[in-house]
């Protein structure tokens, strides 16, 4: 093992970790009522009044109007080095805090975010885009303005495709209501919305006084009670109840609730790979990941022989069904999300998640208790260490196993680095970011970022392979700015690993980088190159024991070599096809 140093001078930024409430505190709000606000600064009040503490962005001239005002702010602007990344760190701060936000400049910036913003919407993350815009006095003559695509309204109507609302904040008479509209948006669906600042309206007041409308959307009460009824009598009549959780029990704060559901009935309970650490893994009730062929057999088969299924918050995407070797009954399961109700065959509308979920656990039933034999459960196996042997995929996550604590947050990328991670024990509710469904390369870095930004008593173990490295590893500068401390854990097999069993090539080959040589470059932090099982062991030490700075550690890995999951997943497939 070959060990770097690098220092710097960077002083760790004050703690800012607040998870952010369901609903906006609206004290501040009221205060200002009596408060003639412009657009700009009702803007940077109302993200204050939905929790939000920090921002990500690049500045641009388009937008340093509204960037003076958040400077001025009690909103901390965390500057980065690429847009695209300023979107993966608002989602990482989103999905731990509750709601993110990002600020660039018009098109060059805005567009720059599509793809983050993509994964956010894909994914459920609330993430507030706001993007300045030229002038409408500017617009008047429809000029060639820098940075401008086709018209002034392209970049607003990209974002509509990726976003839930989206608002062009151009009129004093409509914009505070727009903006009201769009946030509570973000935060009823969990999703990103898109806000356009023209440079020349930062500063309009308010026409007439405006109070933020305070209504909540509500249940129907027949509906509510129908889809219960219905529910209880499937459950009631089920004699293999089982429950998977899924990404939107993290997103809508439910977790205590699907709990006490799981517990007072005595069902057991499984994760999709998206909402993996909705619940603590070593809860007595908790089976593993449910991922098809690529979770562990015995998980999958205690949940296909189930015959009342209760989905919740879980979207079952091509990854989370392993690549559909999953096999669900629609029959014989509750389905229950933001977006939609389906109890069997029968669809149920106009049903809050949240209503559905919380009455579900109030409900009196007669639930038969399902024995869960020793072997479904996650087993802890004997972990040794061989020091001259060359370090392979299954005893890298082995060893990644070893340090997880409650203080620290995996956030992994994609690839095997995402398939391997599927048996990790994670005992701590949301200590597990992945971009598990929209599968973009390059999140885990920013998205560590903005994780530890959200709550800087986290420390990331980031899982990156080395291809989604070269594309977004800058970010650690940002990180040891900020006195940050990840772990980070390259994945070097030289190449697209998981693309080489689909179709393989030289396509898939990639530059063999000295990844730990990077604290070189951004000036500070440890490196670390490993090939074998001690110097893994070593580095690892070595990285926890540095407290105070980030920590690369480049792991040589054959090219061929994959993860148990990965494994598990092409024996199946092979069997099939």
């Amino acid at each position: 093992m070959s060990a770097r140093k690098s220092t710097t001078s960077s002083k760790s930024s004050s703690t800012k970790s607040r998870i952010s409430s369901k609903q906006p505190s609206r004290t501040k709000a009221e205060k200002q009522n009596g408060k003639v606000h412009t657009i700009g600064s009702y803007l940077v009040q109302r993200l204050q009044d939905y929790g939000v503490t920090d921002l990500f962005g690049i500045p641009g001239d388009f937008v340093l109007q509204f960037y003076g005002m958040l400077e001025e702010s009690p909103i901390r602007v965390v500057g980065t080095t690429r847009e695209d990344n300023a979107g993966y760190a608002a989602d990482g701060y989103a999905r731990v805090h509750g709601l993110g936000a990002v600020c660039v400049t018009y098109c060059v910036g805005g567009l720059s975010l599509c793809n983050s913003i993509a994964g956010a919407y894909a994914e459920k993350s609330p993430v507030v885009v706001i993007s300045g815009a030229p002038g409408m006095s500017e617009r008047a003559t429809d000029p060639l303005l820098h940075h401008r695509v086709k018209d002034f309204n392209t970049q607003r109507e990209v974002f509509e495709k990726i976003t839930v609302a989206t608002a062009l904040l151009d009129n004093p008479m409509t914009a505070f209501q727009e903006i009201d509209r769009c946030l509570e948006a973000c935060v009823r669906f969990k999703r990103p919305v898109y806000l356009e600042l023209p440079r020349d309206c930062v500063h309009k007041q308010a026409v007439i006084p405006h109070v933020p409308d305070d209504s909540q959307p509500v249940s129907d009460e027949n509906a509510l009670r129908e889809s219960l009824e219905e529910a209880k009598g499937l459950i009631e009549a089920s004699k293999k109840p089982v429950i998977i959780a899924g990404v939107e029990v993290h997103r809508f704060g439910l977790r205590e609730e699907v709990l006490r559901f799981a517990e007072k009935f005595n069902i057991p309970m499984c994760a999709t790979i998206l909402g993996k650490s909705v619940v603590s893994e070593s809860h007595p009730l908790y089976l593993g990941v449910y991922e098809g062929a690529m979770g562990r057999s015995e998980v999958q088969k205690y949940v296909e022989e189930s015959d009342c299924v209760i989905l919740l918050g879980t979207f079952m995407t091509d990854i989370n069904l392993g690549i559909y070797t999953a096999h669900l009954d629609p029959g014989k399961c509750i389905y229950a999300t933001s977006e939609k109700l389906r109890i069997s065959y029968h669809h149920f509308h106009d049903v809050i998640f949240s209503d559905f979920v919380t009455a579900l656990e109030k409900q009196k039933m007669k639930v038969v208790t399902r024995k869960i034999p020793d072997n479904v459960r996650p087993q802890q196996l004997e972990f040794k260490v061989k020091p001259a042997q060359p370090v392979t995929t299954k005893h890298l996550f082995e060893s990644i196993n070893q340090i997880l604590t409650d203080e620290t947050v995996v956030v992994t990328d994609v690839g095997d680095c995402l398939f391997g991670a599927v048996d990790l024990m994670i005992n701590t509710h949301t200590k597990f970011l992945s971009p598990a469904y929209y599968t973009s390369m390059g999140f885990a870095i920013p998205a560590s970022l903005g994780a530890q930004v959200a709550n800087q008593k986290l420390r990331p173990i980031v899982l990156v392979g080395d291809g989604a490295f070269q594309m977004t590893c800058l970010e650690l500068s940002t990180a040891l700015k900020l006195g940050f401390n990840p772990i980070v854990i390259v994945l070097n097999n030289k190449g697209y690993t998981t693309e080489r069993f689909l179709q393989d090539g030289p396509f898939n080959d990639i530059p063999d980088w000295k990844y730990h040589n990077i604290t070189d470059l951004i000036g500070g932090g440890w490196g670390f190159e490993v090939r074998t099982e001690g110097d893994l062991e070593k580095a690892i030490k070595a990285a926890l024991a540095n407290k105070d700075s980030l920590s690369v550690i480049n792991v040589h890995l054959n090219p061929t070599d994959v993860s148990p999951a990965l494994t598990r997943l092409a024996d199946k497939m092979s069997k099939t096809l």
